[in-house]
């Protein structure tokens, strides 16, 4: 089947509007992104960046490793400008309230770990960080060469992502409103090889020469021994100590003071094979590929080759179906709603098409699309343009 193409709906970040492999480098300007290169530190030397993992019309995503916790993370840097930057404190106002009622963490929503702001030449940026997922869900059907997953898999999906809608629904009165394939995560990489946290990739952490540590973590599956993190907390005490750009605390206040450390090309990006769609955050998650994901998409892309159909086949029998809803960059409440124009066009329902009141019902609808998509590896609807109307009137 080929593949199906590009949302380019500009109402949603994650709508995947762009076709491009990268966000290219016209938004690296004044109000724009952040531009990151690897090996970069964050937050005063904690969270150093891996790779990339996707961007979006609203921020860029890397994979990061968090020296004090000693894990990876996924990093969202959102544009500066100041609608960028209410709307990142709007989803971090939700994230917040999605955490704190899943102590537990069995809702299947992404947690997010931390925020903060950080200065740079093109402004203060907005940067949420949030634990490291793996595949989207477009992935997976992607890897069944659009024959569809399973039925069984499908199920097992299925039940994770109606955990996730009824926390969100019944306990939060919280609407996603941008639910698809691209921002349902699975917990972890499809092929354990393109996984960090499995994979035995070396560890970059920033010294003067940009030199690789080799820790080992992939091969003891995340566990360090105690000279490893003894080496790590001394490498990143360093960091901090030499770190030139300016990270600011959500509640102080801001530094208008900006980095020369961020000369290098926006467009930098990691040696290491890309590890995946993250929540990224808003990031884009291209059909034409993802984020993600977000977004990612995009350069969260899985790579050229997915393998031979028999080692796809045998990935896809021993994956973990665990999965979890990212990206709530568009998310409201029942009770106070931001928009009208919400949803991607293949999973929006009839009552936002007809410019109709919506409510968590919206998200259900969206889920029964993602529910025949999974199963049959086609979407339910393709809306198209025709001679006297637009693809948002079908």
């Amino acid at each position: 089947m080929a593949e199906r193409p590009s949302e380019d709906d500009p109402s949603s970040e994650e709508s995947s509007d762009c076709t491009s492999e990268d966000e290219g480098i016209d938004d690296y300007r004044r109000g724009g992104y952040h531009a990151v290169r690897i090996g970069d530190a964050f937050k005063n030397g904690r969270y150093v960046v891996q790779s990339k993992l996707g961007w979006g019309h609203f921020s860029t995503v890397w994979l990061a490793w968090d020296t004090q916790q000693f894990r990876y993370v996924a990093l969202k840097v959102q544009k500066s400008a100041q609608h960028y930057t209410e709307a990142a404190m709007d989803e971090i106002t939700i994230l917040q309230q999605i955490a704190e009622g899943d102590q537990d963490d069995n809702k299947c929503v992404v947690k997010l770990l931390d925020h903060f702001k950080h200065s740079g030449p093109n402004g203060q940026h907005v940067c949420m960080v949030f634990e490291y997922l793996g595949d989207n869900l477009l992935t997976l059907i992607k890897y069944t060469d659009y024959r569809g997953v399973p039925i069984p898999m499908v199920k097992e999906i299925c039940f994770h992502v109606l955990v996730g809608l009824d926390y969100l629904h019944r306990q939060l009165s919280i609407i996603h409103t941008d639910l698809k394939p691209e921002n349902i995560l699975l917990l972890s990489m499809i092929d354990p090889s393109k996984d960090p946290r499995k994979s035995g990739a070396s560890l970059i952490l920033p010294n003067k020469d940009k030199t690789l540590l080799e820790t080992g973590i992939g091969k003891s599956n995340g566990g360090l021994t105690r000279n490893q993190k003894k080496k790590i907390r001394r490498k990143a005490k360093q960091v901090a100590l030499g770190c030139v750009e300016k990270d600011v605390a959500l509640d102080g206040d801001a530094d208008p003071e900006t980095s020369d450390a961020v000369e290098s090309s926006p467009n930098a990006k990691s040696s290491v094979d890309s590890v995946g769609d993250q929540p990224t955050s808003s990031v884009s998650g291209s059909r034409a590929s993802d984020a993600d994901a977000a977004k990612g998409t995009v350069s969260g892309k899985l790579g050229n080759k997915r393998g031979s159909g028999s080692t796809r086949k045998k990935l896809l029998q021993s994956v973990d179906l665990k999965c979890k809803l990212v990206d709530f960059g568009n998310a409201c409440w029942t009770y106070k709603q931001f928009t009208n124009d919400i949803q991607t066009r293949q999973y929006r329902c009839p009552e936002v098409i007809l410019g109709s009141k919506y409510s968590t019902s919206a998200d259900l609808w969206s889920f029964a699309c993602i529910c025949f998509e999974l199963a049959t590896g086609d979407v339910l609807f393709d809306p198209h343009s025709g001679d006297n109307f637009d693809r948002d009137e079908v």
